[in-house]
């Protein structure tokens, strides 16, 4: 995998070793921040919003490739989260390589039960990406999670990728309460679904 665009662009991603890590694919990467960096219902263009300057999260963040596209388009700081001993040291390995280890903070940690955000992190993100393994309906009680945590801002956009379900094509996901959906896509497998956190 490569960075897409920004700072970055060209420079090589490595993604851990397994099968349980599947990263999202550099079309969909591509299409996803085209869409951030355009639409004008997710505050684009207003001084680079919504990447300009973000807090990034990136939970399930497996080879950390959004959070790190984001930090080459701009943002300030990208959070990885994940539970698995080899996409941690996968994303370290990524930042030492590319640079980027003043700008990054890594935690193990569920997504769906994370630790609550320390008033001395300070760091509620403004663009959440969530990209859980497909088909186990993780992405919704994530978000609630997350939110209830103190991990997203108000007014943050996030974004969701779910794909096939365990007993049908396509996984069900719905907004939890206090995220609106703004947009969803599909691109092959995958539905990209980019909500709005009210709180």
């Amino acid at each position: 995998m490569r960075i897409v665009a920004g700072r970055l662009k060209g420079r090589r991603i490595a993604a851990p070793e397994g099968t349980e890590i599947r990263p999202t694919s550099d079309r969909a990467r591509e299409s996803l921040f085209n869409i951030l960096a355009h639409n004008p219902q997710l505050g684009a263009g207003e001084h680079g919003a919504p990447i300009r300057d973000a807090i990034v999260l990136d939970a399930f963040a497996g080879s950390g490739a959004l959070g790190f596209e984001a930090l080459s388009r701009g943002a300030a700081h990208a959070i990885f989260l994940d539970n698995e001993f080899q996409a941690l040291r996968s994303i370290k390995a990524n930042a030492e390589t590319l640079g980027e280890l003043a700008n990054v903070t890594i935690l193990k940690a569920d997504a769906t039960r994370p630790p609550m955000v320390s008033r001395e992190a300070g760091r509620t993100a403004s663009l959440v990406f969530l990209d859980p393994p497909y088909g186990k309906g993780l992405a919704a009680p994530a978000l609630v999670a997350l939110a209830a945590a103190g991990w997203i801002a108000p007014d943050a956009i996030v974004s969701v990728e779910v794909g096939p379900g365990e007993t049908g094509p396509r996984e069900n996901f719905a907004a939890p309460e206090g995220f609106v959906l703004i947009d969803a896509r599909r691109y092959g497998k995958a539905t990209i679904t980019l909500l709005r956190y009210e709180g």
